[in-house]
């Protein structure tokens, strides 16, 4: 019952944590109340990337004319079959999970984990039985989940979250999306793209609207083009779930609207899981819904910890993951090197993608940077024409002074693969001309970075 390291919650935080504790020889137990995995692969990340690739291969064979492919009869999306698929991967990834902690020899206490004074993990299992056990070292990664607003309660059914989303019983014929963050937007996309009649609505003035304006303005113009129904500056004050279909009430910059649907769903953000884990009793302090944490994760109680959407910071898998391993290596001895918290990319798997990294244009130039901007457009690429995917392009944004790589902005295909050359070159500090001297493979959609910042200094060829 006694371990160096307990871990409550088995999400891409808590389950990447306990796996380095474990490769660095401490004996090491996991809580987890459902599946393995937490919502990321079970419920959100990974499902949601599988009903998007059902949606992209969906438009494929709708587009295939366009390719020189004639399709004989009828094709239709099967509901019911995308969302069996989604399922099925996200219960082959749990099962990975499951794998990888047998082979590490990580144990799984099943059930609901709080933290009790003298480091102490009460689990209480599902048939209601109660049991203690006791680490050096605990690592809170409860997560979060979906946020809901007072005027749009979820009932499961009418008014749903993101993982109602992902399992209904059948395909609606018109839904409303309320918000058009990361999740709001792959919903609003997902749903559009096989058929159903999506309206989606934004409070700020642009859409995915902690991206660059430009990036924003383009993923509402593919929106718009594609047949979706966007509404920005716009709110929704109530829906009436008495009737058959939802009745929407939108409050928008000319007055206010009414929009019918089957489904309304609220994506306005996450809530994090905070609530009856025994954070008073501990004395760990929180602070606007978050928990109190130094650059290595320990919380005001010793011994505590705390990682992911639990803590301040971008509520992304790839963050929670980097901070589990950053905790443990420093509860392990090592020379941790805090997160730089700024150079953290962003990726919405939308058509077309979106990925940034770093500072946008406005945040730039407000934060005083005397600036080099360069813009390439995927229309000018000629890996991008012969796919069929012109749509998009890539900015990047450099101090003047100095040389600093601030910013990379990509909206188009397959970007968030592309993202990753702008992180790594920020991380190791590479200025635009290397980035330029640097051979890309040509034709590759990554010549477009390379071409952006030789756009940045004067040198674009192929503009």
């Amino acid at each position: 019952m006694e371990y160096d390291v307990i871990v409550i919650g088995s999400g891409p935080g808590g389950y990447v944590a306990a796996i380095r504790a474990s490769q660095l020889g401490m004996k090491v137990a996991v809580v987890e109340k459902a599946e393995l995995g937490g919502v990321c692969l079970n419920w959100g990340c990974i499902p949601t990337k599988a009903l998007l690739k059902s949606a992209q291969v969906y438009e494929y064979i709708q587009h295939a004319a366009e390719y020189g492919i004639v399709l004989k009869g009828e094709t239709t999306a099967d509901f019911e079959g995308i969302v069996k698929r989604s399922r099925g991967v996200a219960e082959s990834m749990s099962k990975g999970i499951t794998f990888l902690f047998n082979k590490n020899k990580i144990t799984t206490l099943q059930g609901i984990g709080k933290v009790k004074p003298g480091k102490i993990v009460s689990v209480t299992a599902a048939d209601g039985t109660t049991t203690d056990y006791t680490a050096q070292h605990i690592i809170i990664a409860t997560g979060a989940r979906s946020r809901e607003l007072p005027n749009l309660p979820q009932d499961g059914k009418k008014i749903i979250g993101y993982r109602e989303a992902m399992t209904l019983p059948k395909q609606p014929k018109s839904m409303v999306v309320v918000g058009s963050g990361a999740i709001g937007s792959e919903f609003a996309y997902f749903y559009h793209a096989i058929g159903t009649e999506v309206t989606l609505v934004e409070f700020m003035p642009n859409l995915v609207p902690l991206e660059d304006e430009e990036v924003s303005k383009q993923l509402e113009r593919s929106f718009k083009k594609s047949g979706m129904k966007v509404y920005t500056s716009s709110s929704v004050e109530d829906v009436d779930t008495s009737g058959k279909l939802c009745k929407v009430r939108i409050k928008t910059k000319k007055g206010e609207e009414f929009v019918d649907a089957e489904v309304v769903l609220s994506a306005v953000g996450i809530a994090t899981n905070l609530e009856g884990i025994g954070l008073e009793e501990c004395g760990i302090r929180t602070e606007a819904g978050k928990v109190v944490v130094d650059e290595f994760y320990r919380t005001s109680s010793a011994g505590y910890y705390a990682i992911g959407d639990i803590v301040r910071g971008p509520a992304l898998a790839h963050v929670a993951s980097h901070e589990g391993i950053i905790c443990v290596e420093k509860i392990a001895g090592l020379d941790a090197e805090a997160m730089d918290y700024g150079n953290i990319p962003g990726c919405t798997y939308t058509h077309p993608e979106i990925a940034s990294v770093g500072m946008t244009e406005k945040a730039a130039r407000d934060a005083g940077y005397d600036i080099k901007v360069g813009k390439f457009p995927f229309s000018a690429s000629g890996k991008a024409k012969a796919a069929g995917a012109s749509e998009g392009f890539v900015k990047v944004i450099f101090d003047a002074k100095y040389g600093e790589w601030l910013g990379a902005h990509l909206i188009g295909d397959n970007v968030t693969e592309l993202i990753a050359e702008a992180v790594v070159a920020r991380k190791l500090e590479t200025t635009g001309h290397e980035i330029i001297n640097a051979v890309h493979p040509h034709p590759t959609m990554s010549e477009a970075i390379m071409e952006a910042v030789a756009a940045a200094y004067g040198e674009v060829i192929h503009l």
